[in-house]
């Protein structure tokens, strides 16, 4: 980034030079002044062009806005900002350049089709705006959700790229400012806090902003003041029903109001207050096992969800052991888990997080299994403890016979796979009594879900854990 800043200033200071000589420069010395003319198209060339991958940089796109609302066409268009969806386990598996290779003709194919009816620009690394007609809007929703890429890459002949994007479709005379930010809102919408490939901006999303700011505004506050509470859902086990562990959920009680985690725990994420928040949530799982130590209560498992915000975080592993060793937690009481959307990150990084957790005693656990992107190369590679099965792989009845019987094949599948490779295996958001015969018949007996117990309070986890004796 350093480097393109200092080649757009360098851009700029030659402008401005070669205005000062034009103007110097008598339009009837013809030669000389077409030559200036020359050099000077070609500076604004290239203040405009994204040579690494050979298209639009982000000044070009605010240049197509003005040119647009100066002929009083704005309206007729769309913008978007989008992100490419997991590219960085794209450089992972293909190596960097391939990588760049791919993108490039996935940019291409989509600024091939818009024509001269729009233009796509680079921000930075895998991040690009665009605007295009109206007209378009169907085709580049369809394309960003899924655009095969011929490739002749190890073996490969195509490959499917995909991308969140945020739209925005312009009414009124808005700022390209106001364009851009909202734009980016809507992308953030879609890849923070709804999970989804994309969302169009709209009142709704100033709602959100205006949560957002409120959530960082008291955040400080609501940590001093312990208003952060520490539940527990139990897990238990399918051969005699008995409770066998824990996981440790944050919820929320500000001024008596419970708020929910949906409302917090994605914007804590956008601004990285969730790695304060996982902290304490530790901390406090730590002050609970060890007061259940000196008490003499039956103690269990419990896991603690670590965000993918700490991935870069080189001294993770430090912080982790200063909070259980200041209480003297024994590190078999404490599970880590880490979401299967971690693929967002390094693979390196990951492995030795997590190598590091398991060589101090902890487990460590890959959550919402299947949800992700590689699932199988994320499995192979880490040494995780335990596999948590998402939901989603549970059969609830509102499917078709069809889709109920391809749950029930996948489930099987990734319940053998996981116990092939020595893991533990749980499922999360069991609901039904035929959901345990179907984990049972595929010897999964590990479970947690409403169907035992919602998440409860330390008190009332506290009679479970009496139950024990």
């Amino acid at each position: 980034m350093e480097q393109k800043e200092t080649n757009r200033f360098a851009i700029k200071c030659f402008m401005e030079k070669m205005g000062e000589l034009m103007n110097e420069v008598s339009p009837e010395n013809k030669s000389e002044y077409e030559r200036l003319n020359e050099l000077m198209e070609l500076a604004k060339s290239l203040s405009f062009e994204d040579a690494s991958i050979h298209t639009y940089n982000l000044n070009y796109f605010f240049k197509y806005m003005d040119d647009r609302r100066q002929e009083g066409c704005l309206e007729e268009f769309t913008a978007c900002r989008f992100d490419m969806k997991r590219f960085s386990v794209i450089n992972h598996q293909f190596g960097r350049e391939n990588g760049t290779k791919l993108l490039i003709r996935f940019i291409r194919g989509l600024q091939e089709r818009l024509g001269e009816d729009g233009c796509v620009c680079r921000i930075q690394g895998d991040s690009f705006v665009a605007l295009f007609k109206k007209t378009c809007l169907d085709f580049v929703m369809e394309y960003l959700g899924g655009a095969i890429v011929e490739t002749k890459i190890r073996g490969k002949r195509r490959i499917t790229l995909s991308a969140y994007a945020g739209y925005y479709e312009i009414v009124g005379k808005r700022t390209s400012e106001e364009i851009m930010d909202r734009i980016s809102l809507a992308l953030n919408m879609a890849k923070y806090t709804q999970k989804v490939p994309y969302v169009f901006f709209d009142e709704e999303i100033l709602k959100a902003v205006d949560n957002e700011k409120w959530v960082e505004s008291v955040f400080a506050d609501a940590m001093a003041q312990e208003e952060f509470m520490v539940y527990y859902q139990p897990k238990v086990s399918l051969k005699n029903y008995r409770l066998t562990g824990a996981e440790a959920l944050c919820r929320w009680k500000h001024d008596g109001e419970m708020i929910l985690p949906f409302r917090f725990i994605p914007v804590l994420e956008q601004s990285h207050l969730i790695c304060e928040l996982d902290f304490y949530i530790l901390e406090h799982v730590c002050q609970d096992i060890s007061r259940w130590m000196k008490e003499g209560m039956p103690i269990v498992r419990v896991s603690v969800n670590l965000s993918r915000v700490h991935l870069g975080d080189v001294d993770l592993l430090q912080h982790v052991l200063d909070i259980v060793d200041k209480y003297k937690v024994p590190h078999e009481y404490i599970e880590l888990e880490l979401t299967e959307t971690t693929t967002d990150v390094d693979f390196r990084e990951l492995k030795h997080i997590v190598t590091g957790l398991r060589m101090q005693g902890f487990s460590v656990a890959v959550d919402d299994f299947g949800v992700g992107y590689s699932s199988l190369n994320l499995i192979r590679e880490m040494p995780w403890k335990m596999l948590k099965i998402d939901k989603s792989f549970l059969p609830d009845g509102s499917e078709d016979e069809e889709e109920d019987v391809q749950k029930k094949v996948m489930l099987k599948h990734i319940i053998g796979m996981a116990q092939n490779l020595g893991l533990e295996c749980i499922a999360e958001g069991v609901e039904t009594v035929e959901q345990v015969t179907i984990l049972k018949e595929n010897n999964c007996y590990l479970a947690q879900g409403y169907l035992f117990d919602r998440p409860l309070p330390v008190e009332d986890f506290e009679k479970r854990l009496d139950g024990l004796v």
